[in-house]
């Protein structure tokens, strides 16, 4: 079975930084894309970044200029560099992937169980 092992997180006063990684257990799993989302109380799971196998990246408005999304293939983990915290980026933190495993005919998606981010003074 696939899962996502996620680290990282916790609490950080505004301006402040903290790095997210997530990695994939599983030896047999091709991940195609990677990516973090969030969702703050009350609110909707939103995209924060992704990034694909090639490296190529997307990120959401808000994480534009503060965030880094990175990855190592050959460890099928992802990494994000949160910098000039904010406390609207207080949420839990979703790592995702999307892949096969040989026996798929699809691909699949998977989630992490979440990281909580608190930005507070």
């Amino acid at each position: 079975q696939v899962q996502l092992v996620e680290s990282g997180g916790g609490l950080v006063q505004p301006g402040g930084s903290l790095s997210l990684s997530c990695t994939t257990s599983g030896s047999m799993f091709s991940v195609h894309i990677m990516g973090w989302y969030r969702q703050a109380p009350g609110k909707q799971r939103e995209l924060v970044a992704r990034i694909g196998h090639g490296g190529s990246t997307t990120y959401d408005e808000s994480a534009k200029g503060r965030f880094t999304i990175s990855r190592d293939n050959a460890k099928n983990t992802v990494y994000l560099r949160m910098n000039s915290l904010e406390p609207e980026d207080t949420a839990v933190y979703y790592c995702n992937a999307v892949g096969v495993t040989p026996s798929d005919i699809a691909p699949r998606v998977i989630w992490g169980q979440g990281t909580q981010v608190t930005v507070s003074s």
